[in-house]
């Protein structure tokens, strides 16, 4: 969570949202217009209501604050692996409209830049930006008031980057920073997902969370087998502090399987823990072995084909994708050709696949299959309606006729999830219309939060109804 908004913003929000209502199990219908002529109608907890806080957002993703209490946000653009994404600051809060007044680009022309984070050197008192992009992890110095940075980045470490487009489902380019102090000590966390569908990567970063130094030394795997964990958030609260990690299961198990997944990752262990991925995956919460042959980079049958039709060929959120090489999404990066050298040699071999599923964690939560789960923020235990309750946004099917996800689900202490905003998918006579992607939550007040919709490039804010 970040830390407390400044005092003048936090009491407009305290003033702007009054007492809570004390419930929050009936749904209320909200219609936001966004364009001209454009709308989206969103039903949420009657306890609550929603505006949309900014537009015009290529792609907005995830959150951060900076210690003077400004919030940043990244946006990757559009659907390929491109150099244009950027980081905003949202300024000028009106907590009477729940409108930011202003958007300034704090940097530009980034790859893929989905994530980031803020730490503080307690010693030299010297903030750093961290932003996760597709090849890279890098800082820049943070000032008060800063409009852009004021020094190039340092670069803190490299990952692989090359595989089939994500677009076609072939890898995962996103990087997730977080930060955390385990047993006292402040540890920046990466997540990197796996370069493929359903393989033996041959890479030990990918599919796994590795931990580092705030300045890049030390680099360890504190978890492996995790798909595609696109976001982490760092629970001061719980266990003495615990990283939490939202996952995806993998693809060729049809409609209803694997579980997509939330983990609490466990940052101090002493040899990473193997979360089951490729060889096994969750139903109902619990880790099943995967009977589907493991696909062989030496097995012609498996090399990259431009013959081979995709699954729901006309009904994909990415558009059409007639001739992509599925074969090719289960083979590790690289479809079968040349590798490029390892930018993480030192960090090992791929774990082998796992034989058994005995000794994988068990889920905190689980969702079904396809949702997507992407963002995900938890309350305190002080707010009144929220009270210690955790919201993952579920970015939904990149089939929409699948029609799970597209939603934001609340995680209670009983650990399942409930619908809390939906409207982002309907489906009518069978035939599913897109209307927004939950992405990126984070708290700002009691009970109020933010969240992006990266489909429309817009920023919610939902709050207590006054």
């Amino acid at each position: 969570m970040g830390s407390p908004l400044p005092l003048a913003i936090a009491t407009a929000l305290l003033l702007a949202l009054g007492s809570t209502a004390p419930g929050v199990a009936q749904q209320k219908q909200h219609t936001l217009p966004y364009a001209p002529g454009k709308s989206i109608t969103l039903s949420l907890p009657a306890a609550f209501d929603i505006d949309i806080a900014a537009k015009g957002l290529r792609r907005v993703r995830f959150f951060a604050q900076s210690p003077d209490g400004r919030i940043f946000a990244t946006g990757m653009h559009d659907l390929s692996d491109n150099h244009l994404g950027s980081v905003f600051i949202l300024d000028e809060w009106n907590a009477q409209t729940g409108t930011f007044g202003r958007i300034t680009h704090y940097l530009d022309h980034l790859r893929n830049p989905n994530s980031i984070a803020f730490w503080t050197d307690p010693a030299t008192k010297q903030t750093w930006l961290y932003v996760a992009l597709t090849d890279k992890l890098v800082r820049y110095e943070y000032h008060p008031g800063d409009l852009h940075p004021a020094a190039p980045p340092q670069t803190l470490i490299r990952f692989p980057d090359y595989g089939l487009n994500y677009k076609y489902g072939g890898w995962h380019l996103t990087r997730t920073v977080a930060v955390g102090q385990v047993q006292g000590t402040p540890r920046v966390f990466i997540a990197v997902g796996s370069s493929c569908n359903y393989c033996q990567e041959r890479e030990a970063a990918r599919a796994s969370i590795l931990s580092i130094n705030p300045d890049g030394s030390d680099a360890k795997i504190i978890a492996q087998g995790v798909r595609n964990a696109v976001d982490l958030r760092w629970i001061p609260e719980i266990d003495g502090g615990s990283l939490f990690a939202t996952n995806m299961g993998d693809d060729h198990l049809g409609d209803k399987l694997p579980d997509d997944t939330l983990f609490q990752i466990d940052a101090s262990a002493k040899q990473p823990l193997n979360y089951g991925w490729p060889t096994c995956y969750f139903s109902s919460g619990t880790a099943v072995h995967d009977a589907t042959p493991l696909p062989s980079m030496h097995d012609p049958a498996m090399k990259a084909r431009t013959d081979v039709p995709p699954r729901h060929p006309q009904d994909s959120v990415y558009g059409k994708q007639s001739g992509v090489a599925e074969a090719g999404t289960n083979l590790a990066a690289g479809g079968g050709h040349t590798a490029e050298p390892d930018p993480n040699a030192a960090l090992g071999q791929a774990p082998a696949p796992l034989a058994s599923c005995q000794s994988v964690p068990q889920p905190y939560a689980w969702f079904t299959a396809h949702s997507s789960p992407l963002g995900l923020e938890r309350f305190s235990d002080t707010d009144t309606n929220l009270n210690g309750s955790f919201l993952v946004a579920l970015h939904g099917a990149s089939h929409p006729s699948i029609g799970t996800g597209y939603r934001v689900v609340r995680i209670s202490a009983d650990r399942n999830p409930q619908d809390f905003i939906t409207g982002f998918l309907t489906i009518k006579d069978g035939k599913p219309t897109v209307h927004g992607r939950p992405c990126g939550l984070f708290r700002i007040g009691p009970d109020a939060f933010l969240l992006t919709d990266d489909y429309l490039g817009l920023v919610y804010y939902i709050h207590p109804h006054a």
